[in-house]
């Protein structure tokens, strides 16, 4: 694909299929933007992690489940997320340290 058709079907896509599905881009990104914005306020402080990465896409297909709760691909992939993100928080991959005994 060159650069133009590339374009063309960026365009299609965001003015029909996802907004089809999705529905407004503008109040999508709304409610995945202050889902975010809980999210780094409860956080532990520093540099975002793999952890961070894959608590925060389970807050994006939470906000787009909301506005098409019978598109089962958010839930799919918000599980996805979730079953990355304990991983994560249960070993130590990327910097997440895994709970000790005591976290029960």
């Amino acid at each position: 694909m060159n650069r133009s058709e590339i374009l063309k079907e960026a365009e299609r896509i965001i003015t029909k299929d996802r907004a089809a599905t999705h529905g407004n881009a503008e109040d999508s990104f709304a409610a995945i933007a202050s889902g975010w914005e809980w999210w780094l306020s409860i956080r532990e402080h520093g540099p975002l992690s793999a952890f961070d990465v894959a608590m925060m896409m389970t807050i994006f297909k939470t906000a787009r489940a909301a506005s098409n709760k019978a598109h089962h691909d958010n839930f799919v992939d918000g599980a996805g997320y979730y079953a990355i993100a304990g991983e994560l928080a249960t070993s130590s991959v990327n910097g997440v340290n895994k709970p000790s005994a005591s976290d029960d």
